[in-house]
């Protein structure tokens, strides 16, 4: 076969995905990636400890971010919402009609999905 591929292709896939999974170079990669996160965590946990201001300080700057992207999100629809209507208004008005109703029917079901959702 040209592509190098044997008749056991798939008993070949598995085996190769075997092999990949346990490359030991690779497991011992991740346990010391995750162990060196856990001491860095536990080192920027004693800081803020012995630190309460500073503690203070960067939870009031997480929730100035976290404000900041609510607003970068409410201004993108907004933005979203006037294009539409523009958009809207520069077609004639029975294709505005129908557009409306199709637009009205899409909105409608994604609303039932993410409340479907959401329960």
């Amino acid at each position: 076969m040209p592509d190098g591929s044997s008749a056991g292709e798939p008993i070949d896939t598995l085996m190769k995905s075997t092999r990949d999974l346990l490359r030991p170079e690779e497991i011992v990669r991740e346990a010391t990636r995750d162990i060196i996160k856990d001491e860095i965590r536990r080192h920027i946990e004693r800081t803020l400890e012995e630190d309460p201001q500073l503690a203070r300080d960067l939870k009031d700057s997480v929730r100035q971010l976290l404000e900041a992207r609510a607003m970068e999100y409410a201004a993108l629809i907004r933005v979203g919402t006037c294009t539409a209507r523009l958009g809207m208004a520069t077609v004639p008005p029975n294709v505005r009609a129908a557009l409306t109703k199709d637009i009205v029917d899409l909105i409608s079901r994604e609303l039932g999905q993410i409340v479907e959702k959401s329960l």
